[in-house]
Parts: structure tokens; C-alpha cells; sequence
């Protein structure tokens, strides 16, 4: 609950006038819990799973878009897909939704406010570099451990389930893992502790970067192409195409730590095998006087 009865009173004891952000921010807020505003945190992660994969499910229905496809031998029906959401939604409301819930003090405990002023861009930036960071480098190892023969037999198997993954399936996973990643997800905000507004979209970015690298596919006008050391959809495509024998491609966001503790050689060895492979058949096929495959 913002402590000022009016704008002008907020605008006194913020030393200026309120930004047209603030005030619709304070008109919402000023007579709500700071409970109430953190619940919306549920509604944020609900639109979250159920519309950002919608894209891709239009475009798996389209044929046109086949040749982006990662595995283009595995294709999914519109009822596989609306099955795999019904999944992702009967965990998100006995687990996410829940957790949400019962979370709400340890975020009162980081710091994380919900009052005036809102973050300056500068601010939100810099607390969004640093929580990615985080995230990436605790997944990593969280990710890994999940990939031991237990973790992996009990727990990590169920979101393998998708040998090619498709946008739903990002949050599909068993409900210990659920738990278990997301710490990394809240150990950015619990260490730089922000505004509730910089907390929902970190997890927004979070979650629309998962959906985009399990879409299945690898479109070459993503500017997330342009992001230094990322991943993609194609990089963490491979971890699921090789299953529960993967020790290769961990990364959550970034791939420096898969170079660091040389957990990508399987993948580099297998993007120069294909690289060689389609080379071989382009060369193939000019011999007999085809086409060449670029």
C-alpha cells in the first residue's frame, strides 16, 4: 500500500512531479495490499504460459515454415499441443501458482517493493543484466545436477519427454524441478532486490526466452541472434534431441559456461559432422547436375 493519500502528496515526498507511469501506477495501488500486488504475480506468469507460445502453435500448423524446423521429421497436432498445455496448466495451478502464494514473504524479507517511485530505466536495465546473469550461471549448475542418474530418472525425465521441444513445453517439467529452478529464477531479485513491476519482467523475459529456445525452431531474423553468447533455440534443441544421455548444452540463457567446463564438445562435434555431411551432399548433387543445398 503506497503511505500517501493523494498524487500531490506523493509528488511533495518524492521531491517532483509524478511520471504518467507513476500515476497510473499510484491510482491502482494506493488502496490495495502489497499482497493484493504481489498475487498479480500469478496473472503475470498465467498470460505469460498460455499466450507467448501461441505464436509458434500457428506457426507448427503452417507448412510453409517447415524449413526453419529444427527436426522437421517430428511434427505435432493441434490437439498435442493443447494437450501439452493442459499439462503445463494443471501444474501451474497445484505448484506455480501455489508457490507464488506462499512466497510472498521471502520477497518482503529481499526487499522487493511495490510503492513510489517505479525504477528508472537505468535501474531496470542494469537489475535486468544482473538478474540474467545470475539466473544463468546457478541454472547451469542446477540443470546439470538434474542430468545425474538419479535426478534425471526421478525428476528431470518428465521435461525430457519432448525429444523436440515445442513452446508449451517449456514450463512442462516435474513438479521438484519446478521447485528446485526456481531458485536461480529468484536469487537475482533476492540479491539486487527492485520494484515488483522490474521482478514481473524479469520473469516475463525469463519465461519468453524459454518458450522461444524450446519453439523447435531456429528462425534466422531473431534478434536474439544479436545477444553475445546466447543460446537459442537450435543450441538447447540438441540437449533434448539427445535425451537422458545428454551432458552437453546446460546453458540456460548463455553458452560460456557449457565452454568453460567443456560440456559442449558433444555439440561441436555434431554441428561440424552435419556442417560436413551437407557440404558432401551439395557437392553430391552439383556432380549429378542438381541443385545445390545450401
Amino acid at each position: 500500500m503506497i503511505p500517501y493519500p493523494t498524487v500531490e502528496e506523493a509528488s511533495v515526498a518524492l521531491g517532483r512531479n509524478l511520471t504518467w507511469f507513476e500515476t497510473v501506477w499510484f491510482d491502482y495501488t494506493a488502496t490495495r495490499s502489497d499482497f493484493y500486488v504481489y498475487c498479480h504475480t500469478i496473472l503475470v506468469l498465467f498470460l505469460v504460459f498460455s499466450l507467448a507460445p501461441l505464436p509458434f502453435v500457428i506457426v507448427g500448423m503452417s507448412d510453409w515454415f517447415d524449413r526453419f524446423k529444427i527436426q522437421p521429421k517430428i511434427k505435432y497436432s493441434l490437439s498435442d499441443m493443447f494437450r501439452c498445455y493442459k499439462d503445463v496448466m494443471k501444474l501451474f495451478l497445484l505448484v506455480v501458482g501455489t508457490l507464488q502464494l506462499v512466497s510472498y514473504p521471502s520477497t518482503k524479507i529481499a526487499g522487493i517493493r511495490s510503492g513510489l517511485p517505479l525504477p528508472s530505466l537505468m535501474e531496470l536495465v542494469s537489475q535486468l543484466v544482473v538478474y540474467f546473469l545470475i539466473e544463468d550461471y546457478t541454472n547451469y549448475w542446477f540443470h546439470r545436477l538434474l542430468h545425474c542418474k538419479w535426478g534425471y530418472e526421478k525428476i528431470h525425465r518428465v521435461h525430457h519427454e519432448h525429444t523436440s521441444p515445442i513452446g508449451y513445453a517449456s514450463p512442462y517439467a516435474h513438479w521438484a524441478e519446478i521447485l528446485i529452478l526456481g531458485i536461480p529464477t529468484f536469487l537475482g531479485p533476492a540479491i539486487a532486490p527492485g520494484h515488483i513491476t522490474t521482478f514481473w519482467l524479469w520473469i516475463t523475459l525469463r519465461q519468453m526466452e524459454a518458450i522461444e529456445t524450446h519453439s523447435g525452431y531456429d528462425f534466422p531474423w531473431t534478434m536474439t541472434k544479436w545477444i553475445p553468447f546466447y543460446g537459442g533455440a537450435e543450441y538447447h534443441d540438441y540437449h533434448h534431441y539427445v535425451g537422458g544421455q545428454s551432458q552437453s548444452n546446460f546453458a540456460s540463457v548463455f553458452t560460456y559456461c557449457d565452454y568453460l567446463y567443456g560440456t559442449d564438445k558433444g555439440y561441436r562435434i555434431h554441428k561440424k559432422l552435419l556442417h560436413q555431411q551437407i557440404k558432401e551432399e551439395g557437392e553430391a548433387k552439383e556432380k549429378k547436375g542438381g541443385t545445390k543445398y545450401d
